[in-house]
This record gives structure tokens, sequence and C-alpha cells, in this order.
């Protein structure tokens, strides 16, 4: 008898339909008005958006310097994308080849990979950014280098713990029996069987990542101009909240529903991956 499916939940379909909006926004966006997005112009500087006063030249209204906000949206998604997507990526890669690593290796390897583990989940890793980038120049390849250096020993803990699991079961004790070779063994037996763990705590990290770049780009240590971000447009607009609270409220809006909703297909990619974290409905 065939298992019955799932109906997937209304919020994730919503949460779903909003990625798939936010990376053809970030891919394409630049192209829904005519204005290049470091394009200045005093005699427009300030303009509110349409529907408070202002008209479908900006849509969006512009900041102080006279910048269409739409198309700087539009761009600041797509380097908060590319940060996002790239920093979790690399923080997921090294994680597991460092977990897998401890598990196959064991001895002084595992030793050091889970002394390194503890010392990194003790550091507050926004701390450790705010140092690194006030005291070195804050470049575009140092920042996306420490944001990927966030979370991967949550990839390295479930990586070793998982391949330790693996390397017990009955599938590879025969495979070992008939006598295939280490990297076989790793690499065509257990490597598949466990990859699904980084896939899930990847989800799940890549929310955090997107707070945490907006956060550092807010303080004006994460993405520098001419690049832009989510999180360096809302700090050019906080000193004017009541004034043009349109260059705060809008980034804020895109931030708070694209975390959200990569929250919300992380929970759900996690429960289909796992049944035995599935959560009541």
């Amino acid at each position: 008898m065939a298992e019955r499916k799932t109906p997937i939940p209304l919020a994730v379909k919503l949460a779903f339909g909003f990625l798939i909006l936010f990376v053809l926004f970030a891919l394409f966006g630049q192209w829904l008005s005519p204005h290049e997005y470091r394009a200045t112009s005093l005699m427009d500087r300030l303009k509110p958006p349409v529907g408070f006063g202002g008209d479908w030249t900006y849509p969006l209204g512009t900041d102080a310097r006279g910048r269409d906000l739409l198309v700087r949206l539009a761009v600041g998604a797509q380097i908060t994308l590319i940060v996002a997507v790239v920093g979790t990526l690399i923080g997921a890669i090294l994680g597991s080849l460092l977990g897998i690593l401890a598990a196959a290796r064991r001895g002084i390897v595992e030793t050091i990979v889970v002394g390194a583990i503890d010392v990194q989940a003790s550091l507050p890793i926004i701390v450790v950014a705010l140092f690194v980038l006030a005291m070195f120049d804050s470049s575009f390849t140092l920042f996306l280098f420490l944001i990927g250096l966030t979370g991967w020993e949550v990839y390295a803990r479930l990586m070793r713990g998982a391949v330790l699991a693996a390397r017990e079961q009955g599938y590879v004790t025969a495979v070992r029996a008939l006598g295939a070779s280490p990297y076989r063994i790793y690499l065509r037996h257990i490597l598949p069987n466990v990859i699904s763990v980084a896939l899930v705590q990847f989800t799940v990290n890549l929310p955090l990542t997107v707070l945490l770049e907006t956060a550092l780009s807010f303080l004006g240590l994460g993405v520098q101009s001419p690049l832009t971000s989510l999180g360096q447009i809302m700090s050019e607009g906080r000193d004017r909240l009541l004034t043009a609270w349109w260059l705060t409220v809008f980034p804020g809006i895109v931030i708070f529903l694209l975390a959200l909703s990569i929250s919300l297909v992380g929970d759900w990619v996690r429960d289909r991956f796992d049944p035995t974290l599935r959560t009541e409905t």
C-alpha cells in the first residue's frame, strides 16, 4: 500500500513563492527601472514612494543622494543572496570535511578537530567578526571569508556523529569484508547516506547567515561602497526614520520576509528528511 504523501503547508508554499520572487528580483530587478543604482540626482533626493506623494519615476522613492531605491534594493538583494549562499556553503563544506576527517582518522586528528569545534563554539562570532573587520581593511573577500566561518563547527559535529554511526551499519561492515578500500567505502557508501545531515543544516544556517550579513553591513563593517546590500541600505536611512521612512522600512521588510521564508522552508526540509523531528500541525 502506497504511503500517503503529506501535503505541503500553506505557509511553506508562500515561503517558496517569496523565495522564488526574491531570486528573480535579485537577478532581474535592475531592469525594472531605467536608473543605474549608483546614479545620483540631487534634484530628486528623498522623493517618497508611489502612494505617499511620489510618482512612478521612482516607485519606491529615492535616498539622500537621489538614487533609485528600487534598483538599489535589487542590487542589495543580489549581494545579500551571494554572501548568504556562498558564505553558508563555505562553512558547510569546511565543517563537513573536518567532521568526516575526524570520524575517519580518529586519534590525534579527531582530538584536534573536536578541540577546534569547542573553541569555535565558545567564541561569539559577531564579536570576532567586528574585531577582525575593524582591525583590517574591510574587503568583500575578507567579509565573505568571515561569514563562511560562521557555523562550521555545527556541520563538523553533526557529520562526525553521522559518519561514526554509519561506520557501524551492516552494509559498511559487508563492504569492508569484501575488501573495499577506505576511500571507496567513505565516498560510495557512507557519504551518500549522511549528506542529508549537512543539507538540512544548510537550510537552518542560511537565515542566520542572512541576519549576520545584514547586521554587520548595518553597522558599517560588512559590504562597502560602491557595492551595496540590504543591511547597508537600512544603515543609510537610519537617521531619517521620521522624514524618509522608506529607506529603512522597505529593506527591513525584505530582510524579515527572506529570513522567515528560509526558516519555514528549512523546517519543512528538516521534517521531510528526519520524520522523528516532525512537528505537530
